[in-house]
């Protein structure tokens, strides 16, 4: 073959190459179907990804360096950014500064063509500030499709009613601004009782997903049986948090049950989170205290939860079907 029909076939061979990995690029902006996620051709998606965690505990992680690493290393399309709220140097507190975190994360992701969950990362109602903070969010970044709206984290004593009500709002104040990028809405009891929302959904608003979160060591096939309930009532899942230990983010991984949920996402097409990218002496931080908060993490700065994230991500990614070459070299 000559070099002038080399040059190009590898040319188009590398720009098909390349474009793996861009998953906005390919997939475009989301919405739902039914219960399934897809994208702009229809066909359905899989997001798969990890969170950082609170961005008042671990701030130095919150970096676009980082986001690119887990995009280039890890293999994710979904980075999650977790803001706190409540606790010391949360958003009530420091919400300029909080804002700085949160929009570094978001912009990296853009920049890396991956989408972005931005987290209102509570526990409890703080109904105004969630609308100031959302309108915000959605004025700035609205028109990008890599954008997903998280609006409440772990209702964890609220009833569904109440959790219900103040999702309208925030789905309200977001659509004024922002009509279609798919928001995220919680459900009570730290994201396990997906049923009563299946039984009393919003209605009137699109391209919603309700959060289902789940620790394999503690949470077993009872709440997949939950889940698969609420998909049978048409209600949309979205795995925004979970990983292999106790919901304590502590104890041992269990990945026999870690592998059962990931199977069972997989299987109903699922979009699944892993927690968390942080330092804490606690199983579920993925990273130790050496790990830079630039990424380039070596097996040695991570914590064996943060190996077998990272195996289970890039297997999955490894996995899909491959893309079809624009040109063959003959």
């Amino acid at each position: 073959m000559s070099i002038k029909k080399i040059i190009p076939a590898l040319l188009l061979m590398g720009s098909s190459y390349l474009a793996t990995g861009q998953a906005v690029k390919e997939h475009g902006a989301l919405h739902v179907k039914g219960t399934q996620l897809v994208d702009k051709a229809g066909q359905p998606v899989i997001l798969r990804g990890m969170s950082f965690g609170w961005h008042n505990f671990w701030p130095r992680f919150y970096t676009p360096q980082t986001v690119s690493w887990l995009k280039q290393d890890w293999k994710i399309n979904v980075i999650r950014a977790a803001m706190g709220i409540e606790p010391k140097d949360g958003y009530l507190q420091k919400p300029e500064w909080s804002k700085e975190k949160i929009k570094a994360v978001v912009d990296g992701a853009i920049k890396e063509n991956i989408y972005v969950i931005i987290d209102w990362h509570s526990h409890n109602i703080n109904l105004p500030e969630a609308k100031a903070f959302f309108t915000e969010m959605a004025q700035t970044y609205g028109k990008n499709p890599h954008v997903i709206y998280e609006i409440f984290n772990e209702p964890d004593e609220e009833s569904w009613a109440e959790v219900k009500a103040y999702s309208e709002e925030l789905i309200k104040t977001i659509r004024a601004i922002d009509p279609d990028n798919l928001i995220l809405v919680g459900t009570p009891h730290w994201d396990q009782d997906v049923h009563l929302a299946a039984d009393d959904p919003i209605t009137g608003a699109s391209n919603l997903m309700y959060t289902l979160h789940f620790y394999a060591a503690t949470h077993k096939q009872e709440l997949r049986d939950r889940g698969d309930y609420a998909l049978s009532k048409g209600l949309p899942l979205f795995i925004s948090e979970s990983a292999g230990m106790e919901a304590t983010g502590d104890g041992p991984l269990n990945e026999t049950e870690w592998k059962k949920w990931l199977d069972w996402a997989e299987q109903r097409k699922i979009s699944w989170v892993t927690w968390s990218v942080s330092d804490k002496n606690e199983t579920c931080s993925v990273l130790l205290p050496s790990a830079s908060a630039t990424g380039q993490w070596k097996d040695a700065d991570l914590k064996p939860s943060g190996l077998k994230s990272r195996e289970l991500l890039r297997n999955y990614h490894n996995a899909q079907p491959a893309k079809k070459k624009t040109a063959k070299a003959k």
